[in-house]
């Protein structure tokens, strides 16, 4: 048979390779220089910061990482394939098969070289970029650090799970990876030239081909019984359990004993494969794989399943009991739950009954007296009246001074200690906000080297409001521009903020002018005038961009000529980037998982951003699994908190403590758990980058809170691993939930966030900085538990579970909150706050452990019109306890209504202020538009009077008439205008209340 003349490779013209040159040239060095530009942009970040640590080390083991992993896959794989070339066949039978692969032969032949080089750079690039993605877990196997605890089943330190495993694991992987692609790369060198031959009649293998075939199979099993080994330690992840993770009863008594037995099988595998190399027998070889296949089949998968079904299902609940409580304790320790502090609640110590939402109110002894409630003032005068998830607007409309200026969807809630008393308060940094500059305030120069930062710290106690003419407004007892208050601030600017990073886009400024130069940065209006005071940053941050190269490396950074054109861009200039806290700490601590929630604090005058990092790995032994995005959202996560990313994670630690300035952006990382191995080992990798705990100040202690998304983490894990009996777990008896959020409009199933709150604990007769959070039932709405714990510098991270009782119906929070909707009085009212011009706006539903058995609810609700910059004032609050509310103008007045009269002087300090002589900040300008709603006080009892509908509907019309007055005369500013009409607002509220057969109020409100 004539053999196929070859086909020709087709050629490209001269002119069309120069092109394609060209093109690929350009191509190359636009990526280069885009690369070493980023690259560069970062080094000089971490120079300012003083991270280079950081950087180095991170770019030092990326590149070792690359280059072991790149040269081996891609150097070992070419060198199989090239032997499979140097050792083909010098001549091969005639046959059709190898005449249709001689056409192949002739176009690779002249060009082997370059395939070969191909071949090794391509899977060496794809090897190394896979690589250097797991430097991680190269410095945390260099730099283990023992936990100090073993496992249950194999006698290991952790560290061995957590460091050193999955290094192992990694390492077996590129193992194979390379085996594998040396064995496909050999095979396909071998069948084109000859070594093997599928389809001609004879010898099917060379004897070269035969023996490289061999060894690279026998390599293989031989890692495969590294695997078999290895895989001993991974079920201390297993999931057959269902209800927990790590080895249970099967794996321990099953499945452990058939890795041992494929460990031998596999590594009498490879030895038949590479006896092969010497007995020319495809027999043995042929039969390994047969054995070893059904090895894996009968003992790897079927045994472990029919003693699962069979042994262990029938009685699961005492067969995996001893593997339940190494989960149980394995899940408490990863999750720092071993010390909670669980109390038996809602029992009355008096009578010793239990009592409860049904039978509470009735009975004398559940109800809590004067004297009672005397005894918890540390707790009721604290209580939160101001929720600082709705109050944005508020403290937009009377503290935003500027347009430029904003502040945060979500305030903060921290604690100061003036004139010898602590109070929670609502705090807030007036930040830059880009995002609301409109007009000529938009362009390169306003945007980025005149508008550059924010002025000023804002803060109200959280339990008081304002009456008078500007009734249920914080009372901002710092504030204003320049700022001042009862928080002294000596360094108000604030270059670095949360508003800083717009929808994931890092807003950057050009500071810094020439000595002589006039002042270009806005920092505030002019008191008294309509100017303003301009200002020259003369902080430490940035980086310094004088030379003509750092211009052009920004220029090309940030794709804007301006870094070269504009006369605003000198010797002098800096550059500040990467802005928001968050974003610096995990920059400069790449291997911390950072909360979502910064918050600023005033430490030693001066404005402090404090983040709380956590240390986390998904590979503690025996440790449930949480993801941790999912466990740590709520109704408020993407609305002020920042999401964090939905990582697997069995091990968490709030080990590091970080601080940014933010005048001058410093990053400060104290080891605040130095005790976690974790951190150790990293404090290892990165020497000098973390400060030990005992630098941190008192000062700044006094500031820390426990961190949310930690909480959060923990709460739902401790839903179920609360449990202490193994049968009680694996039945899921007694398991808690989070409640959903009863208090957001939009029907969402998002869980209910938790609350800091100044409060007594129980057991306790101070008042201290807490966490809290309520606990349902199992798939029900009544409350079953009361999760606190301690911000305090001398109790800190204690966690105290309160447990009551689960034959008596307490009232979770989303019965409290229908409680509430469904009370007549409370109902009519809303009927009235929910109209065209107004709409009633729930604040945060507070659980609050009163004496030794009972729970107060306390919820304050706001008011704000449908106008235009309209912001939610206080007008009412609610209060439940056992199966009675109280809803009045006033916290005392409510718990009055509860508890009856007198009970409300426990709340004392709590509650509404004089209106301010003098206004606390000038007017904003323009003015807002602000519609408050009417604020009648409740009826003595549900009503009953005779109805008129004609002079309900004529009071209607006059309350909706005296809130077009009022918003007209907030509008324009005219306090006596505005004093009428809330005059008027008053009687027509009253004119309401007789004609709908209620009692009108007797006084204003407050």
């Amino acid at each position: 048979m004539a053999m196929r003349p070859p086909v020709p490779v087709p050629t490209l013209s001269r002119r069309a390779k120069l092109v394609i040159g060209v093109v690929a040239v350009l191509l190359v060095l636009f990526t280069v220089i885009g690369t070493l530009t980023n690259v560069y942009v970062d080094y000089l970040w971490f120079d300012e910061t003083n991270f280079t640590e950081v950087f180095w080390t991170e770019v030092q083991t990326r590149a070792l990482l690359f280059a072991v992993a790149g040269v081996a896959t891609g150097g070992l794989v070419a060198l199989a394939v090239h032997l499979a070339y140097r050792f083909r066949p010098t001549f091969r039978p005639m046959s059709l098969e190898q005449q249709n692969l001689e056409r192949y032969r002739q176009s690779v032949e002249p060009r082997r070289k370059l395939v070969l080089t191909a071949i090794g750079v391509v899977l060496g690039l794809f090897a190394g970029f896979t690589a250097q993605g797991s430097w991680q877990t190269w410095l945390t196997f260099r730099n283990s650090t023992d936990f100090g605890r073993t496992d249950p089943e194999f006698g290991k330190d952790i560290s061995f799970f957590v460091f050193d495993y999955p290094f192992y694991r990694l390492a077996l992987g590129f193992a194979f990876a390379i085996v594998l692609l040396a064995l496909i790369g050999s095979l396909l060198t071998h069948y084109v030239f000859g070594g093997l031959r599928l389809q001609t009649p004879g010898q099917k293998l060379t004897g070269a081909a035969r023996v490289q075939l061999s060894v690279l199979l026998g390599i293989f099993l031989a890692l495969k019984a590294v695997a078999y080994w290895l895989d001993r330690y991974g079920t201390v992840y297993s999931d057959r359990g269902t209800v927990y993770t790590g080895a249970s009863y099967t794996d321990v008594n099953a499945l452990l004993p058939a890795k041992n037995i494929l460990v031998f099988v596999a590594a009498i595998c490879a030895v038949a494969f590479f006896a092969n190399i010497f007995f020319r027998n495809t027999v043995l070889p042929a039969a390994a794989l047969v054995l070893l296949l059904f090895s894996s089949l009968v003992i790897g998968v079927a045994f472990p399943a029919i003693m699962q079904q069979f042994v262990v299902r029938p009685s699961a609940d005492q067969k995996e009991a001893a593997y339940i409580e190494r989960a149980l304790t394995s899940t408490r320790d990863a999750y720092q739950l071993s010390d909670v502090q669980y109390t038996d609640y809602g029992v009355d110590t008096a009578s010793g009954d239990e009592t409860g939402t049904d039978a509470g109110s009735d009975d004398p002894a559940s109800t809590p007296t004067t004297a009672d409630l005397a005894g918890d003032a540390g707790t009721i005068s604290n209580a939160r009246l101001l929720d600082p998830n709705v109050l944005q607007a508020t403290f937009l409309a009377r503290q935003q001074i500027r347009n430029v200026y904003g502040f945060p969807e979500k305030l903060d809630i921290d604690r100061y200690t003036v004139d010898g008393v602590t109070q929670d308060y609502v705090v807030a940094a007036r930040e830059l906000d880009s995002s609301s500059l409109s007009g000529n305030q938009t362009n390169w120069i306003n945007q980025h080297t005149v508008y550059t930062h924010g002025n000023g710290f804002v803060a109200a106690p959280a339990n008081q409001v304002v009456s008078g003419e500007a009734g249920g407004e914080p009372n901002f007892t710092t504030g204003d521009l320049p700022t001042r208050g009862n928080i002294e601030v000596d360094q108000s600017r604030i270059y670095y903020g949360e508003l800083l990073n717009v929808n994931g886009t890092d807003e950057y400024s050009v500071v810094g002018n020439a000595e002589d130069a006039s002042p270009r940065e806005f920092d505030r209006p002019q008191s008294g005038s309509d100017g303003q005071v301009n200002n020259t940053y003369d902080g430490e941050g940035g980086v310094s961009i004088g030379s003509f190269f750092r211009q052009l490396t920004y220029a090309i950074y940030y794709r804007e000529r301006n870094f070269l054109l504009s006369s605003a861009v000198n010797n002098d200039s800096k550059v500040l980037y990467v802005r928001d806290p968050r974003d610096r700490v995990e920059k400069a601590a790449p291997y911390l998982q950072v909360d979502g929630d910064p918050y600023p604090a005033v430490i030693d005058g001066r404005i402090t951003w404090i983040v709380d990092a956590y240390t986390t790995s998904d590979a503690y032994p025996y440790s449930s699994l949480q993801s941790l995005g999912e466990a740590t959202t709520d109704s408020l996560t993407g609305t002020g908190t920042s999401a964090l990313p939905n990582d697997q994670v069995n091990y968490v630690s709030n080990s590091v403590k970080a601080t940014v300035d933010a005048y001058d952006g410093t990053v400060t990382l104290y080891a605040f758990d130095d005790s976690d191995p974790v951190l150790q080992t990293y404090m290892k990798a990165f020497p000098g980058t973390v400060q030990p705990a005992s630098d941190i100040s008192d000062e700044l202690r006094s500031h820390f809170r426990y961190p949310e998304d930690l909480f959060k983490l923990q709460r739902d894990v401790l839903t179920q691993y609360h449990v202490d009996n193994p049968s009680d777990f694996y039945n899921a008896n007694d398991f808690w939930q989070v409640p959903i959020d009863p208090t957001v409009s939009n029907n969402t199933t998002e869980p209910q966030p938790p609350y800091y709150v100044l409060s007594q604990r129980v057991g306790e007769s101070n008042s201290t900085f807490q966490l809290t959070s309520a606990l349902n039932a199992l798939r029900r709405e009544n409350l079953s538990a009361y999760m606190t714990v301690s911000s305090d510098p001398d109790t800190y991270g204690e966690i105290q579970v309160l447990q009551l009782p689960g034959n008596t119906q307490f009232r979770g929070p989303q019965q409290v909150f229908q409680s509430f909707n469904t009370n007549s009085e409370v109902r009519s009212q809303l009927t009235l706050f929910d109209s065209a011009s107004s709409r009633a706006v729930f604040g945060n539903l507070l659980t609050l452990p009163i004496g030794t058995s009972g729970l107060l609810y306390v919820e304050p609700l706001y008011v704000q019109g449908t106008a235009e910059n309209s912001f939610p004032l206080l007008q009412k609050v609610l209060v439940n306890y056992g199966d009675k509310v109280g809803y009045a103008d006033t916290f005392a007045e409510a718990l009055d209504q509860v508890f009856g009269d007198g009970a409300g002087d426990a709340a004392a300090d709590s509650g509404t202020t004089p209106a301010p002589t003098t206004p606390t900040s000038p007017a904003p300008s323009p003015a807002p538009s602000e519609t408050p709603a009417p604020t009648p006080a409740p009826p003595a009892d549900g009503g009953g009077g005779p109805v008129d509908s004609a002079a309900r509907d004529a009071a209607v019309t006059a309350i909706n008439d005296a809130l077009t007055a009022l918003a007209d005369a907030t509008r324009a500013g005219d306090f006596a205008a505005i004093g009428q009409a809330q005059a008027q607002l008053q009687d027509a509220v009253e004119a309401y209340q007789v004609a709908n057969g209620q009692t009108a109020p007797a006084g204003p409100t407050g």
